[in-house]
């Protein structure tokens, strides 16, 4: 886990966009999503739920003619089978009234006519996708940015008509640094330490300072305890106590040690089958632990036990995936 990524704080006033629709629509970005939540049930890969011959789940499927139809014909939404059905009266559009599904949204609908216009790119699965460093955009400043990150805010900021907020002066500066880094604010003796450093690595200083607090990694692993919902309790009904405080320590310990990611996503999901796995790896795998636990009487042990696969299953698929 770069901690360097960490530095990236409020040196300028933050400012909330409302999502614009996209210039561009990305098949695995925007539609893919559409098709998997909305279409998958009946055009879907389970061959035994699939109610017609048309999938949506391949392109070649997607694209090839069916009784003299085209579901997606690129560049042409008016020929698309699908764009019809989509808008079609309530008796006749997909997904179908009389299942209980609902129409789908302006947007949905809107997203699938322009990428059909758009040539109805088709992409893999992002994770078969390298990632690959984007060119930086024009901006009508390029004194500025201080780094490309700062390429892109300002790209949306002309975009949106507006200027960058000034320069947060220093006392401001160290309050949003240790508020971002450690979740607490700075010491008093902290600020004027910061205030009277005039040398030119003042900033690099206080952020190496508050990255090797002990506070850096409790704020860190806040948002990932949270995501693999953890607690010293087990849930339902009787909420009774479990330690799992120690998994919790080894996160924190994690992001203060700077533990590299895949290290932390490998101990965490099968510490104990690494090679002369220690304490510290077995220890790690109680992220598999943290789902609720029922001990009361008369449960079914064998549905309690698919219920624990399934949180697993569900809370590592969100956490990663």
């Amino acid at each position: 886990m770069a901690r360097a990524a960490a530095v990236c704080v409020a040196l300028f006033g933050s400012t909330a966009w409302a999502a614009a629709p996209p210039a561009t629509v990305e098949f695995n970005r925007d539609i893919r999503p559409i098709f998997s939540d909305r279409c998958y049930t009946c055009h879907g890969p389970d061959q035994a739920n699939r109610k017609s011959k048309l999938r949506l789940d391949t392109e070649a499927a997607a694209k090839a003619e069916l009784s003299g139809h085209f579901a997606i014909v690129p560049g042409d939404p008016s020929k698309s089978e699908v764009i019809r059905r989509i808008t079609a009266d309530e008796g006749r559009r997909m997904p179908p009234a009389w299942a209980g599904a609902a129409r789908l949204s302006d947007r949905e609908i809107g997203l699938l006519t322009r990428w059909i216009e758009q040539g109805a790119v088709w992409q893999k699965h992002w994770s078969f996708i390298p990632p690959r460093r984007p060119e930086l955009p024009d901006v009508s400043d390029p004194r500025w940015p201080k780094n490309p990150i700062d390429s892109f805010v300002m790209a949306r900021l002309d975009r949106e008509g507006l200027k960058p907020s000034s320069e947060a002066d220093r006392r401001t500066l160290i309050r949003r640094l240790a508020l971002d880094l450690t979740g607490l604010p700075p010491s008093p003796q902290q600020v004027e330490d910061f205030l009277s450093d005039s040398s030119a690595a003042a900033y690099e200083k206080l952020v190496d300072r508050l990255l090797a607090s002990p506070r850096y990694g409790e704020r860190m692993a806040m948002r990932w305890l949270d995501n693999a919902r953890y607690a010293d309790t087990n849930g339902y009904q009787t909420d009774g106590e479990r330690s799992m405080w120690r998994w919790r320590d080894w996160v924190i310990n994690a992001f203060n040690h700077n533990l590299a990611f895949d290290r932390f996503t490998v101990e965490q999901l099968a510490g104990d089958m690494l090679p002369r796995a220690g304490f510290e790896q077995n220890l790690a795998t109680g992220f598999n632990r943290n789902h609720r636990g029922n001990g009361e009487g008369g449960i079914i042990a064998e549905e309690y036990a698919v219920e624990y696969v399934v949180d697993r299953v569900e809370t590592t698929s969100a956490v990663w995936l």
